[in-house]
């Protein structure tokens, strides 16, 4: 079997991430290339050497630009803060390699367009870890909306809320704009504005109207903020508190191509919501409705049943003859969890580079580049206080 050498450019919590997605790939699916868990990079202070003896990667470096350029490497895999995926990413580009990237694309929209035009120019493949496409009930629901289940789709509503970003926590680089970007915007909203993108097959087309809020505006300096994973250290200094550069929370109205109208909201103080990441969609043949806290389940109304039958059903999409993915895990309602849908992401990110279609649509920089578009829109609208065209976003 081919195989491909693949670098991991981060740790953290990413890294794990993906680290067992790289791992447990050629066990549980038959990829037509194998990958080689090669080289791990980290800081000196991260201990990358440990890191890889845990997960399994048979070298690890300091050097990161060395290690892109490294002719024993086929994929390049970013996982840093959002910061420092573009430095990453176009070195390896120009290096002649295929990169994935975690999502965000780019902590910015001007590095987030680079990226997009890097990889066009050098017409090598690229992919984003919006990981939660490869959720089976979320690419369910792609289907469905493809086979026309919901007919003509009139609203779309979307929120991702978690609760863990109490004033217990310190200055975390998420906290700090130069190197995330932007708050739970980024982080958060990236996600269901590209899971609505991907369900729905329609492009947002205008922030008609947002909000952003920074409920606490200072936090306590954490030692270090090394371990995030970054090229460079993250804040340190003196002073015993820092200043929050980012939201909290952001919400907005948009408008979709075909006519639909959405509500987007992402927020870390939700209360009582640790990972409540779903969208819920009505069209005038059906509607779904999904929450990634019961991540093997899809709720469908058919409206084209007899009125006195209506109603929503509840699918656990766990059986293989029919749901993607499931048929390479376990037997009907042995449910899967979240590392599952990156090893998912491997599988046809694999299927790709063998030039294969991967299960469903996978998104590339310039697909990510878009939902960018759209997140630097509705930053623009909650600044300015007014409607923002997709278009006058570039």
């Amino acid at each position: 079997m081919k195989t491909v050498n693949v670098a991991l450019i981060g740790q953290g919590f990413m890294g794990r991430s993906h680290s067992n997605a790289w791992g447990q790939v050629p066990k549980f699916f038959k990829p037509p290339i194998r990958p080689v868990m090669h080289t791990v990079y980290g800081l000196p202070e991260e201990n990358p050497h440990a890191f890889a003896e845990n997960w399994g990667w048979k070298n690890a470096s300091t050097n990161w630009e060395e290690l892109v350029k490294s002719p024993e490497i086929g994929l390049v895999d970013v996982v840093t803060p959002n910061y420092a995926h573009a430095p990453v990413a176009r070195a390896a580009l120009a290096a002649g390699k295929p990169v994935a990237c975690e999502k965000p694309i780019a902590g910015t929209l001007a590095d987030a367009r680079e990226m997009a035009e890097a990889a066009k120019k050098a017409n090598i493949p690229t992919f984003v870890w919006f990981n939660y496409r490869r959720v089976p009930a979320v690419a369910l629901a792609h289907q469905l909306v493809k086979q026309g289940k919901l007919g003509d789709i009139l609203h779309v509503r979307a929120t991702y809320l978690q609760d863990w970003a109490g004033p217990q926590v310190p200055l975390l680089w998420r906290f700090d704009k130069k190197l995330a970007g932007s708050g739970a915007h980024g982080d958060l909203n990236a996600h269901i504005v590209d899971m609505t993108r991907f369900v729905t097959g329609r492009e947002i087309t205008e922030v008609v109207g947002a909000i952003a809020e920074t409920f606490i505006k200072k936090r306590k300096i954490a030692a270090s903020t090394a371990a995030a994973g970054g090229i460079a250290a993250g804040t340190t200094g003196a002073e015993p508190w820092g200043d929050v550069t980012v939201d909290d929370t952001v919400l907005f109205l948009a408008r979709f191509s075909g006519g639909a109208v959405a509500s987007f909201e992402a927020a870390r103080q939700a209360t009582g919501n640790q990972n409540r990441n779903g969208f819920e969609i009505n069209g005038t043949k059906g509607a779904l409705k999904f929450d990634f806290e019961r991540m093997n389940e899809l709720n469908f109304y058919d409206a084209t049943l007899p009125r006195a039958v209506q109603g929503w059903t509840n699918i656990m999409v766990t059986h293989g003859g029919d749901h993607p993915y499931v048929a390479n895990w376990w037997p009907d309602a042995h449910i899967i969890g979240y590392e599952h849908g990156f090893t998912n992401q491997a599988y046809d990110i694999l299927k790709v580079l063998a030039g294969e279609e991967p299960t469903v649509p996978i998104p590339d920089f310039a697909d990510a580049y878009q939902t960018q578009r759209v997140l630097e829109a509705a930053l623009l609208s909650a600044r300015e206080r007014r409607p923002v065209k997709i278009d006058e976003v570039r």
